[in-house]
């Protein structure tokens, strides 16, 4: 491989030893509440499941991901991490996790398109064993850029929806050469983290931000899947009136019988306060119906990529813009109307200035995946390629873990009702 493309965090700091200490600190205080990843870095320092590995990684660089990131380099591996949002990266956390001597860390927060790529680039050249994506980018860059790397991969992990939807679509073309776990399609994943945790994080960032109660406010989520049903309870739990735009049947008469309003984008455009995008896919709020919304209007994404909110389209309409916080963008329409964008559309819950990302304890069911997934591909069975779920005994056996770190008992099956449960031959 050639010389890698862009320099780690630390030849970008003026002061990495106080950015490395303050980063540390803050990756401290999120390990006091990861019991999960707690319970398997001590498994890991014993038996180092992961000597000899390399593992690649494009993911949000702030302390609960680095607390994954050690968990696997005490374990005996390797590590490369970039970051997967230009915007989401805490500099300081990232100069802390370069400090290992198992880890180089390229991520450094507001890099452009170019410095992003060459990033990626630069933890390719480590020539990674195992990849760990949360969008995908590092998978398409090796199969497009590094196929003869493809061979001596044992396989990926893919943390978030747009990731998975973007390799089921690889998978399907036959594009997609080595196994990859939909990390996000487990139900510790879905059920924690995309609900409550995006729930919870996209509406403190917004709060924390604009400084706005939620209380009577109108607010536009679209998309019903897992993130926007998370971003539509806690919304409604502040007293919001919610609205719920959609494109597939089910989710919205799913929406319909939660109680909120259904109706396409085109007509909440002009009663909406807030809105929220939450679909991974792009345009969803577009020119026409930035010409119906009120002055006032909030606009944020909590999708993946920036492209859910069509700026372009938005710039060209406005005749000014300008700074109206830190962190939001206001665009001024020729009649005096002002939209005021969040995290410049990126992910408002880790873009946004104070953004800090899902709460400590759903990061850490969703790394706790993560990790044994990590552990699954280098001890467990040989997968072929293409997309596949994650075992569910792996999902189990982190359900266990936090269970017991919170002193909840649950029951369990009899043999009988094991034998019943299993049988096609039992009646009434």
């Amino acid at each position: 491989m050639s010389q890698t493309a862009y320099p780690p965090i630390s030849e970008h700091l003026d002061d990495v030893e106080a950015a490395r200490e303050e980063g540390r600190r803050k990756m401290d205080w999120a390990f006091q509440h990861m019991p999960i990843l707690t319970h398997l870095r001590e498994e890991f320092r014993e038996s180092e499941p992961f000597a000899g590995q390399t593992i690649g990684m494009a993911m949000h660089v702030e302390a609960k991901t680095a607390n994954l990131v050690e968990t696997l380099a005490d374990g005996g591996a390797e590590v490369a991490i970039t970051g997967c949002n230009p915007l989401s990266t805490h500099d300081d956390v990232s100069a802390a996790l370069d400090a290992h001597e198992n880890i180089t860390s390229y991520a450094v927060r507001g890099v452009d398109d170019e410095e992003y790529y060459a990033a990626i680039e630069s933890v390719i050249a480590h020539e990674p064993s195992i990849t760990v994506d949360d969008g995908m980018d590092m998978v398409a860059a090796i199969h497009d850029e590094h196929p003869d790397l493809i061979d001596s991969i044992l396989g990926g992990c893919e943390e978030t929806t747009t990731g998975v939807h973007r390799l089921r679509a690889m998978d399907a073309d036959g594009a997609l050469k080595y196994p990859v776990f939909a990390v996000n399609d487990t139900p510790m994943k879905r059920l924690f983290d995309n609900v409550h945790g995006t729930g919870e994080s996209s509406l403190a960032s917004i709060a924390m931000t604009t400084n706005l109660s939620w209380a009577g406010k109108d607010v536009v989520v679209a998309g019903y899947g897992y993130c926007g049903k998370g971003v539509a309870k806690k919304a409604a739990g502040q007293n919001a009136n919610v609205i719920v735009t959609e494109v597939e049947p089910r989710r919205a008469l799913e929406a319909h019988m939660e109680g909120y309003d259904v109706m396409p984008m085109g007509e909440a455009a002009a009663v909406g306060d807030v809105f929220l995008t939450t679909t991974g896919n792009r345009d969803v709020i577009v020119e026409e119906h930035f010409e119906a919304m009120q002055d006032g209007v909030l606009l944020a994404n909590a999708g993946h990529f920036d492209i859910e909110i069509d700026l372009d389209a938005l710039s060209d309409l406005a005749v000014s813009s300008y700074e109206a916080r830190d962190g939001v963008e206001a665009y001024e329409m020729a009649d005096g109307r002002r939209l005021n964008v969040l995290a410049e559309g990126r992910l408002v819950n880790l873009a946004a200035p104070i953004a800090l990302g899902h709460p400590v304890e759903v990061m850490d069911q969703s790394f706790g995946v993560q990790a044994a997934c990590v552990r699954e591909l280098v001890e467990g069975e040989a997968y072929d390629a293409g997309v596949h779920d994650v075992p569910d005994a792996l999902d189990e056996e982190i359900a266990e873990i936090k269970l017991e770190a919170e002193g909840v008992e649950f029951d369990s099956l009899t043999a009988e009702q094991r034998e019943y449960m299993g049988s096609w031959e039992h009646g009434t």
